[in-house]
């Protein structure tokens, strides 16, 4: 029966895959044949977006089961999706045996294997196809497997990152070659078989990008570019429009021509489009939040439990509740002044029922000042699906003189139980369980801004998204030392994320059965909801940033406690709340401030 699921899931995103991509782009495919050979052999391609497996895959007639990043896994969705077509996931960071066993495994099958040797998406001279060195992963594999591994080089799609090259009638040209298959050398030892096949990967991946090129007389916009560079050319076009609208010195607006006015109808379009995208997946991720919640059928606490705890609650003031408690171990961040270490560990001070969740962790990134310079906390969302796009802000952050701490919040990454998906115990109908997350979080916060105080640094920063936006709201309540408090998306209005927030359907059904209204639980409000507090740092330091598609974080609620937290700031952005140009809309908000 699994079988024959697999099966069915690879035929129908097979055939998904082509009409898809023979609507938006122009594929041409140089060698298809190599692709196509019997046996089974490893793949190995140069990564520059995000379509390259679905793309290569859409060219290749037999299946290949893609080694994906770890991260992808854990989102419900996605996760399911991605074990549905025979992808599995690997580490980037380290080598996992069991995603080792698991594609020699496939490989003995005859199946193919395919792989990404640079370990994420590179362009310039990050890239291999620019002689950057291969990662040995994908030839110790071909030759521990005993397979040849195969050369392909994919130029072009990385423009689809422009909203623009998505019209089907453009047809984005992208251009696939496949090489000659190399040998594993078996004859050969281990060092000098990986080597082998290193020098001739390497020497095959400069000979296609060299073919695509001079074949296709590609230009130099048709050659690899970051994301980031493609996604920005589309930011500067939409900026230059928007000036277009504005008034001039003497605040009169100019004459509306067509050009703007069929200008300003076409962004109107976007708007509603972008808009019923954002909500999609915003309803898309909520859906899949409740079925994690209905997955472990995670009940709410009786009602006499909820009111002993919200009574003892209730004589506590915010600064007594996220205390760190007398005796509770510091962390001892380990390492040289000139070499502060790469990850911080220590015992939580609140004590669960898992293990797992009870050791406190932070990953900690030096900028050359090392531990005496100003320090961020990224405090990241709710089931977060990835840290790879805050480690490439941490660096961001290193280069303008900050320190950058990516802390792992309750039940999220390293301190996920066996058993459970990333974060799926942080947020459930066991209100308890989710105020006392709330308040492990906010204390190791403020046990590592008490550690690293001792190792000199003064001055703190906050980055905090959605679930970790609450975290920061919470921090401001309690601490001073702040030179910004920047929340994006953040849980402010806490009856709405129960009593209304699509997220939370089945949380509202279990708190439903057990009894538990809606009075009992405002009762606790003074402690955990930020909209019902004000800031102890300066509230002129707070930047509020809003999604104006949310459905979980309305931008409305978002505009409220702006409003009451008086001095802060309110920046809007275009999205949901599930994207990521909030977060660079925000860095960028903060660099034109100088942090």
């Amino acid at each position: 029966m699994r079988c024959l699921f697999h099966s069915i899931a690879n035929r129908v995103a097979a055939l998904l895959l082509k009409l898809l991509f023979g609507c938006v782009a122009r594929v041409r495919v140089l060698r298809r044949e190599n692709a196509n050979r019997d046996g089974a052999f490893l793949l190995a391609a140069n990564h520059i977006s995000h379509f390259d497996p679905f793309i290569i895959s859409s060219a290749v007639q037999r299946k290949i089961d893609w080694m994906a990043m770890a991260e992808f896994f854990p989102l419900p969705l996605l996760g399911f999706l991605l074990r549905a077509v025979d992808a599995f996931p690997a580490n980037r960071d380290r080598a996992d045996r069991k995603t080792i066993r698991s594609a020699i495994e496939r490989l003995k099958n005859g199946r193919i294997v395919g792989v990404f040797p640079e370990g994420g998406i590179r362009d310039g001279a990050r890239s291999l196809l620019e002689g950057a060195p291969l990662r040995p992963g994908a030839s110790t594999l071909a030759h521990i497997a005993g397979v040849p591994i195969l050369p392909c080089v994919i130029v072009g799609s990385d423009r689809l990152y422009s909203k623009k090259n998505w019209l089907p009638l453009r047809r984005t040209p992208i251009w696939i070659a496949f090489g000659d298959a190399i040998p594993p050398f078996p004859d050969l030892e281990k060092f000098a078989a990986r080597e082998r096949i290193e020098r001739e990967l390497t020497f095959a991946f400069k000979n296609l990008y060299s073919e695509v090129r001079e074949k296709f007389r590609l230009r130099p916009e048709d050659l690899p570019h970051s994301p980031q560079e493609r996604m920005r050319k589309v930011g500067a076009a939409v900026c230059d429009r928007r000036k277009s609208f504005t008034k001039d010195d003497d605040g009169h607006r100019p004459p509306l021509q067509k050009d703007n006015r069929e200008s300003r109808m076409r962004f109107g379009n976007r708007q509603v489009l972008r808009r019923f995208a954002a909500s999609g997946v915003d309803l898309l991720m909520c859906a899949s939040i409740n079925f994690l919640q209905s997955r472990h059928r995670l009940h709410a606490r009786s009602r006499d439990e909820m009111a002993r705890y919200v009574s003892a609650c209730e004589k506590l003031t915010a600064e007594n509740f996220y205390a760190v408690p007398n005796g509770a171990e510091i962390p001892k961040p380990f390492g040289t002044d000139d070499e502060p270490s790469r990850i911080i560990t220590w015992q939580s001070p609140i004590s669960t029922n898992f293990p797992a969740n009870n050791v406190a962790r932070t990953d900690f990134f030096a900028c050359p000042r090392g531990w005496s310079a100003p320090t961020v906390f990224m405090l990241h969302a709710l089931m977060s699906a990835s840290h790879i796009g805050y480690r490439r802000y941490a660096a961001r952050l290193n280069e303008l003189g900050w320190n950058a701490c990516f802390v792992h919040l309750p039940y999220h990454y390293s301190r996920i139980p066996r058993g459970y998906w990333n974060g799926e115990l942080a947020i459930t109908a066991d209100l308890i369980r989710n105020a006392e997350g709330l308040r492990q979080g906010v204390i190791e916060v403020r046990q590592l801004m008490a550690a690293l105080r001792k190792r000199g640094c003064q001055e703190f920063g906050v980055l905090g998204t959605s679930y970790g936006g609450w975290i920061g709201a919470l921090l401001a309540m309690v601490e001073r030392d702040f030179r910004f408090v920047a929340l994006m998306a953040p849980i402010v209005n806490v009856e709405h994320a129960i009593w209304e927030s699509p997220a939370a359907r089945f949380m509202r059904r279990e708190l439903q059965r057990a009894g538990i209204e809606p009075s009992l639980i405002a009762r606790h409000f003074h402690l955990s909801s930020p909209a019902h507090n004000q800031p102890l740092c300066d509230a002129g330091r707070v930047l509020f940033v809003a999604g104006e598609f949310d459905l979980i974080s309305r931008p409305a609620d978002v505009e409220k406690i702006h409003q009451k937290w008086h001095g802060s700031e309110l920046l809007r952005v275009p999205q949901g709340h599930f994207g990521y140009r909030m977060l660079r809309e925000t860095i960028t908000w903060l660099k034109e401030r100088a942090l």
